[in-house]
């Protein structure tokens, strides 16, 4: 075996390794993570029922039967690095995989075992090959990892990453293009089950923007809004105004960015303020770019949204552009996630108040204000939304939240000058029912659309123009749980 790269070897550019690779090395040490051995921690296999899972093991199981004779073992991970399954027809390797726990129930991320290929895979979310001795524990060297992180395509989070593990002395140069198959192969599994759903995409053109003092970036002013609501908006007032760094936790589309930007704006009203995303992997050295000149300039406060899906080494790049060394901040600096565990320790450590945004759908008495903004701004005046149309938008559980309903109702607005039922999409009639069929979706929809019409004043009425009995009405209205009173 080769003679073991160190550390400083690493520093000193004395070995030709990925920048990256280096990273991984000095946050190992950081955590405290022994050089000798891994000592991984066991903790189960309780994700053996999730989407991923299924699809995943799907997709190496047809792979191993292509692989079967050959010295490799494919893993399933969840997005903590706890391995999930794992196969194999090499007995012997099996047996060194296990004398190092790399085995079902351990977890292996990169704080637990230092660098190794799917630990950094996940820190990093890019596609990772680590070899033989730029592991960072000595009995892992034996070994070249190829890992892919896997993230479902509906909402772009991840979900955890396919792992190829062979001997150091078998050949690599295969193993990380398998590995990305493997992946994408999973993802387009996922993607193809889930329903017709579309993939979450980072929205282009809004990945880095910069609002100049004036009414919140890209939300207007809606003050008629639920007392949850206003209170997380003081509360993060009062945080910014202390200095605090402030975390909107929440679903995505809930509103966490529009929370922190009417805060800041409160707060900070001569600031300008600077709005980020996370970018696509192919743009982030330009996405780090942007931060320089801006964050010098003075009156900046800045936002960066979705910080859970930083890959871990430009979270830390982050961390240092916007702390002074003296350990304050740079600039007024705020952050949005959709679950605060997910925020890379380099951003989590530095959060002083975390503040929860409720969903839509537990935030009713927020559905029509939000619905008349939106529609105001689509047409550029007020635009009427019927009571039927009001009692749908109110009863529909938003999945997508304020994104969603933004989307039917400038859609609605565009066309009309009364936004009514007859304009709503049919998954909005069809309530907050779940695991309807199409069938059913759109079965329930005509009955609410019906019941809510003018031209149907009683049950009579609507079950004729449905072409059902009164009984069959009534049940079907007890079936799909529908709640909508009769406009009389």
């Amino acid at each position: 075996m080769p003679d073991r790269v160190t550390l400083h070897q690493l520093q000193h550019g004395e070995a030709p390794v990925p920048r990256r690779l280096l990273a991984s090395w000095q946050r190992s040490e950081e955590y405290g993570v022994p050089q000798d051995t891994v000592e991984p921690v066991f903790t189960g296999t309780d994700d053996l029922g999730s989407f991923f899972f299924e699809c995943g093991n799907e997709v190496l199981v047809e792979l191993h039967r292509t692989l079967a004779n050959e010295p490799v073992s494919m893993m399933l991970t969840d997005s903590d690095g706890v391995v999930l399954s794992r196969l194999s027809g090499d007995h012997s390797l099996l047996q060194a995989l296990d004398d190092v726990h790399l085995a079902p129930g351990f977890a292996y991320s990169e704080r637990e075992v230092g660098t190794n290929g799917l630990g950094l895979a996940l820190a990093d979310r890019a596609p990772t090959l680590v070899r033989a001795d730029q592991h960072y524990a000595l009995n892992l060297c034996t070994f070249t990892c190829a890992a892919v992180p896997v993230l479902d395509p509906t909402s772009g989070r991840l979900e955890g990453s396919v792992n190829l593990t062979t001997w150091s002395r078998s050949s690599s140069e295969l193993l990380l293009a398998l590995a990305r198959s493997a992946a994408s192969n999973t993802m387009a599994l996922m993607l193809a089950r889930s329903t017709g759903r579309r993939p979450r995409q980072t929205p282009r053109g809004q990945v880095f923007r910069v609002e100049v003092p004036r009414l919140e970036p890209g939300s207007g002013t809606v003050h008629e809004l639920s007392d949850s609501w206003n209170a997380g908006v003081a509360q993060a007032e009062r945080a910014m105004a202390s200095g605090h760094i402030v975390a909107a936790i929440g679903e995505p589309g809930a509103g966490r960015s529009t929370l922190l930007a009417q805060a800041a704006r409160h707060t900070y009203p001569r600031d300008r303020i600077l709005s980020a995303s996370a970018p696509a992997p192919t743009d982030v050295q330009t996405w780090l770019g942007l931060w320089t000149p801006e964050l010098g300039k003075d009156h900046t406060a800045v936002i960066v949204r979705d910080v859970d899906m930083l890959p871990t080494w430009v979270a830390e790049q982050l961390r240092d552009l916007v702390m002074r060394s003296g350990g304050t901040t740079a600039v007024p600096f705020a952050v949005t996630a959709e679950r605060f565990e997910d925020i890379p320790t380099a951003l989590a450590g530095l959060v002083d108040t975390v503040i929860p945004v409720a969903p839509l759908r537990d935030r009713p008495d927020d559905v029509l204000p939000l619905a008349a903004h939106i529609a105001r701004r689509a047409r550029g005046r007020d635009v009427v939304i019927s009571p039927p149309a009001s009692r749908a938008l109110q009863n529909y559980g938003w999945p997508g939240n304020v994104d969603q309903l933004s989307r039917v109702v400038s859609h609605s607005a565009s066309r009309t000058d009364v936004i009514d039922v007859a304009g709503l999409p049919p998954e909005v009639l069809a309530g907050s029912s779940r695991h309807l069929s199409r069938i059913e979706t759109f079965e329930r929809g005509e009955i609410v659309r019906v019941l809510s019409s003018y031209g149907a004043p009683t049950m009579a009425d609507a079950a004729r123009e449905l072409g059902m009995s009164r009984a069959t009405l009534y049940r079907k209205i007890s079936q799909y749980g529908i709640h909508l009173p009769r406009e009389g």
